[in-house]
């Protein structure tokens, strides 16, 4: 997905009103890692969508938060800031369903990896240096 997109997360196969912690984290170009986590329960039929299911108490945020666990990212190192120099790489997110709640959660349940890009294929990125002008023009396919 673009970095500005919302971002759909579900997760399918849980038991009935289940606890599980997801988790987030990705590696800034530097190599410092942003972590951001929640805690939740899943309905009664196992499924979990953030777009449902409010965070609960305990984690990095709470309440109905559909992209909390983006927003949420903090770092590892105090005050640093996430911020991408290369714009034509993506950032790789990595997602966790973790068992239970609690300051040690549980063992892994599932994971995924997700890109989130800053720009749509076929984008030209031409630098632009005129005087002391320097700018970046992005040109659409």
């Amino acid at each position: 997905s673009l970095f500005d997109e919302p971002l759909a997360i579900a997760v399918q196969g849980l038991g009935p009103r289940q606890q599980v912690t997801l988790r987030t984290s990705l590696r800034d170009e530097t190599g410092e890692l942003f972590q951001a986590s929640a805690r939740y329960q899943a309905g009664d039929d196992g499924e979990l969508d953030l777009a449902r299911c409010p965070a609960l108490p305990g984690g990095s945020f709470s309440g109905l938060e559909p992209m909390g666990l983006l927003w949420a990212l903090q770092p590892q190192k105090p005050f640093w800031r996430l911020v991408k120099r290369d714009v034509q790489s993506p950032f790789l997110l990595q997602l966790e369903v973790l068992e239970g709640h609690g300051e040690r959660p549980g063992r892994l349940l599932a994971q995924a990896q997700h890109e989130r890009a800053f720009l749509r294929d076929g984008v030209r990125r031409v630098p632009v240096r005129e005087g002391r002008i320097r700018a970046t023009l992005f040109l659409p396919p």
